[in-house]
């Protein structure tokens, strides 16, 4: 069955059109990620699809029921904000269970569904703490726990790890991934970070201005991304772009080379001047100018380059990609 089906979805806020023509189907038990930039309009949809906000025009169905006039409480989805929403006032336990009893829920339900929640989350020891007295990371794992015991058709995620540290986000990344596993549920995940959406994602959408730019597995918009501005957003550091002729290639074309697949080679056909070296150990980013255009070699284990210094860089012509001027992929 299909957990959630869009079509042709739109949202205006007055004059400003905020979602164009939107068209996804997201398969039950499937993990799908709703990433671009800042004001792409990834998070109006997330609340288009919860209730939150109204289409426009279009359709909304979830588990085969079209719910565009169903308010949020009653669509069988469960939220996890960014900003926790904790009530600060009650405890774990009660901020878990306060929506299973306003459905009405049997004591011994909500007491199984909360403990079952807690042993998954690792919350058993904290059930009767209140928000104040909790890390960041464990305030996540309530929210994410109080969206478990409801049992929803469809989970949405709507950038939940913004406010962790970066140690944070990578456990409870990998925390939302074995969920995912352990409940097979359909999930809707919004993220601006491309390594979330990579790491995370059984299909990435990636949005821009409103409009899908492409839907696909991480590995397929990796390797063929529909054109300039996907192979751009995916992929740290990003793909270099620089204009055709720089290789000897004719035409008004745009090439594309991600900085993996640059290597330092003495007869390589790219001559740079290193600007800035970022030593990371296992690996080394070397960011040089060619030609007045910046490029980034990502270079495996440990280098030393100098800055000022020149290089020529080598690289497999398999592994590039050409875009026209509208930045549209040739190949």
């Amino acid at each position: 069955m299909t957990a959630l089906s869009l079509k042709n979805v739109n949202k205006s806020f007055g004059d400003i059109h905020v979602l164009k023509d939107i068209n996804i189907e997201v398969e039950e038990g499937e993990f799908v990620v709703f990433v671009g930039p800042s004001g792409c309009g990834k998070s109006t949809l997330l609340r288009v699809i919860a209730g939150l906000e109204d289409a426009t025009s279009g359709e909304i169905h979830i588990a085969g029921n079209q719910v565009n006039l169903t308010p949020p409480s009653k669509r069988g989805i469960a939220m996890v904000f960014q900003s926790y929403a904790l009530y600060p006032h009650l405890n774990v336990r009660g901020n878990m269970t306060l929506a299973l009893k306003q459905e009405g829920q049997p004591k011994a339900v909500i007491a199984e569904r909360v403990q079952k929640a807690a042993n998954m989350l690792d919350l058993g020891p904290y059930l009767d703490r209140y928000p104040s007295e909790l890390s960041g990371g464990q305030r996540q794992r309530v929210a994410i726990g109080r969206a478990i015991v409801r049992e929803p058709k469809l989970f949405l995620f709507d950038e939940p790890l913004s406010n962790l540290d970066a140690a944070l986000r990578m456990n409870t990344r990998i925390e939302i991934a074995n969920l995912h596993s352990q409940l097979g549920a359909s999930m809707i995940y919004v993220t601006h970070d491309q390594t979330e959406a990579m790491t995370l994602a059984d299909k990435i959408v990636v949005l821009r201005d409103g409009r899908v730019e492409q839907i696909g597995s991480p590995m397929e918009l990796y390797n063929n991304p529909a054109n300039q501005f996907v192979a751009g957003f995916l992929g740290a550091p990003s793909m270099n772009f620089f204009p055709a002729e720089l290789l000897g290639a004719g035409g008004e074309r745009t090439m594309g080379i991600r900085p993996e697949d640059l290597f330092i080679a003495e007869d390589g056909p790219l001559s740079v001047q290193v600007r800035h070296v970022e030593h990371l150990g296992g690996d080394t980013n070397v960011i040089a100018r060619l030609d007045g255009h910046q490029i980034t070699a990502r270079l495996f284990g440990q280098h030393q380059v100098a800055e000022g210094e020149n290089l020529r860089l080598g690289f497999k012509p398999e592994s590039t990609y050409a875009f026209d001027r509208e930045g549209q992929r040739l190949r």
